[in-house]
């Protein structure tokens, strides 16, 4: 729900949240080291990172990569911790494939799928994986087959994408950190109205009109939430990103609040905001994600902002300060951890490759 995920460009695929969840848990169960918990989740996010990417830009217009992909990138993180060879992770794939699925129809009733998709790519990874390797069989062309997933979800699959740098490129140095907590398809424009806003010393009431100039993928996720009602919803809505930033400087957790969906300010300025195709920026997409946003202010001044690289891309990372910052806003989100446990816990992340048994990772309840 707190839309912090991390996001790889080029496949617009969030791997952590459906990988080490699926992963974590099989760790756990079979008593893995640390190490090998790395390795399976550097396994995952190669097969996710690479499927969503070959499945195309037609793919994501329809159907949410994090629910696809994502679950043969949970499947092949868990049969790699099983200790899977060639053909068990073979039928690994192909029963997470058929499992496969997520619908973006539930942007437009301010519905909870999202979460749902991630939750069942984790699971029905894992279990594709566990039933492989039990003798369970797959079908073994479920990318590329007549009637596998590219047929039926793709017009654009590209078969070279699947091996493209396979072993000289990494995908898990390609993601993306989450600076704000929306939708990664607002994060370039709201970098470019913070920037005009901060150097201009702009308030929000100064603000007469925003245009953001977009790729076509934000306009067909971002534009069905025209008028926002829930705070997750809200996540998705160009203007409401854009009004907490102008208001506050930021859109991080702690600005999503019921207050802000009935705030009047931030829905004046929400009306305000305007999405507009960008053929630049959309043939760019989705190896660069730009930003770029024109603000015309209640006295008649104008200005333009470009960001080609947004906050928390690989080019522009987060510092590990901000990232240390970001995990324990998000522990102490709901109440969740104790101070002390998150720096107890950030402090055993950070040497992960070093714990003997997983199984000891995370404080019992």
């Amino acid at each position: 729900m707190v839309e912090q995920d991390d996001v790889h460009n080029g496949s617009v695929f969030h791997p952590a949240t459906v990988v080490f969840p699926a992963a974590l848990a099989a760790a756990q169960q079979t008593g893995a080291s640390g190490r090998d918990l790395l390795v399976a989740a550097v396994a995952g996010y190669e097969a996710g990172v690479r499927i969503g990417t070959y499945l195309g830009r037609s793919h994501y217009r329809i159907f949410h990569t994090t629910g696809t992909a994502g679950t043969l990138a949970a499947a092949a993180a868990v049969a790699r911790l099983l200790g899977a060879d060639g053909e068990t992770m073979l039928h690994a794939l192909g029963s997470a494939g058929t499992q496969a699925a997520g619908l973006w129809e539930f942007l437009r009733d301010a519905a909870d799928s999202k979460q749902l998709h991630a939750a069942k790519a984790a699971a029905d990874g894992l279990l594709a994986a566990y039933v492989a390797r039990d003798g369970l069989t797959g079908a073994t062309r479920i990318l590329e087959g007549r009637q596998g997933l590219a047929a039926g979800t793709s017009s654009d699959a590209e078969p070279a994408k699947l091996v493209e740098g396979l072993g000289e490129r990494w995908a898990v140095l390609e993601t993306s950190f989450k600076f704000h907590a929306s939708c990664r398809h607002t994060h370039p424009a709201a970098d470019a109205l913070l920037q005009a806003m901060q150097e201009n010393r702009l308030t929000i009431d100064q603000v007469e009109h925003v245009r953001a100039r977009v790729h076509a993928a934000a306009i067909d996720v971002l534009g069905p939430v025209a008028d926002p009602r829930s705070i997750h919803q809200s996540k998705f809505s160009m203007g409401f990103v854009l009004a907490l930033v102008a208001l506050y400087g930021r859109a991080g957790i702690e600005e999503f609040t019921e207050e802000a969906l009935r705030d009047p300010e931030v829905r004046e300025f929400h009306d305000r905001v305007e999405m507009v195709l960008d053929p630049e920026i959309d043939a760019a997409y989705p190896r660069r994600w730009v930003g770029s946003v024109e603000v015309e202010t209640k006295d008649g001044r104008r200005f333009e902002y470009r960001v080609d690289i947004p906050k928390g891309d690989p080019e522009n990372t987060l510092s590990r300060a901000e990232i240390e910052d970001k995990a324990r806003r998000l522990a102490a989100y709901g109440g969740g951890s104790s101070d002390e446990e998150v720096r107890r816990l950030i402090d055993r992340a950070w040497n992960l490759d070093r714990e003997p048994d997983v199984r000891e990772l995370l404080p019992r309840a």
